[in-house]
């Protein structure tokens, strides 16, 4: 397969697709060509983005640590690819903040935000979320509770081995979950300024802990109770409590 093939056939998903269609990333049988390379990505129409799957779950769980070089030929090398999915995945990671481009000297992960920053994040966080879970609570509807119960991740708490994959794939869905209570609150300025930050890419980004996870998703359930009984003032707590316990879960980095 060229690279014009790799490009036509393999568009990349939205964030919310992506979401919605979790799978392995990493294919057991071999490409093209068999005995060479390290394990191969599946060569079906959802390539680009299988790729970008795998780059961003080694930048979660910091196989490539913050500030670590990025190598195409290396990454073509591991999944047995051509370099246009590569390049197209690392573009994506560039717009999303995780990945940082350099002139002459190429890419590299995002380097780790600051305590400063995290500090600032979570009183813009602190600021804005709580707010916006009221006005959400205000607005709710039975479609868009259903809508933000799928996407908490609620009622489907993943099983397996694979710790660090779990990790990686909660951290996209509590991006989302977080982004569809502020479209249900309807203020998208404040919804496109949280977003811009990246936040939750970069806050777990910090440490892998599987509480991490778990703790989250009970908050995620506090805040959906509140949404069903329609009770603002209940969200707005639920989500500054969840804010809150993010914030001290994670503080431990900077020790």
């Amino acid at each position: 397969m060229n690279a014009a093939e790799d490009r036509a056939s393999c568009p990349a998903l939205s964030r919310d697709k992506a979401v919605r269609s979790q799978k392995p990333l990493i294919a057991s049988r071999p490409a093209a060509d068999p005995g060479e390379g390290g394990p191969a990505i599946h060569r079906a129409a959802s390539l680009a983005e299988e790729v970008y799957e795998a780059i961003f779950a080694q930048l979660m769980a910091l196989k490539i640590p913050p500030g670590g070089r990025i190598t195409v030929d290396a990454l073509v090398r591991e999944f047995n690819v051509s370099q246009t999915p590569i390049r197209e995945a690392l573009g994506r990671l560039e717009g999303e903040g995780l990945v940082v481009k350099t002139h002459l000297v190429g890419y590299s992960a995002a380097p780790q935000i600051s305590r400063r920053r995290f500090t600032e994040l979570y009183e813009l966080r602190l600021l804005l979320e709580p707010d916006a879970a009221h006005r959400a609570a205000a607005a709710m509807t039975d479609a868009a509770l259903q809508v933000l119960t799928e996407a908490a991740g609620v009622m489907s708490r993943p099983d397996g081995p694979d710790a660090r994959a779990r990790y990686s794939q909660f951290a996209r869905e509590d991006a989302v979950f977080h982004d569809k209570i502020l479209a249900v609150a309807g203020n998208e300025l404040i919804r496109e300024t949280l977003a811009h930050q990246h936040t939750h890419f970069h806050i777990f980004r910090l440490m892998f802990h599987s509480r991490v996870t778990e703790e989250a998703l009970d908050e995620h359930a506090a805040i959906l109770a509140a949404f069903s009984r329609r009770d603002p003032n209940e969200a707005g707590r639920a989500m500054r409590t969840h804010i809150e316990r993010s914030r001290d879960r994670l503080l431990p980095a900077f020790d």
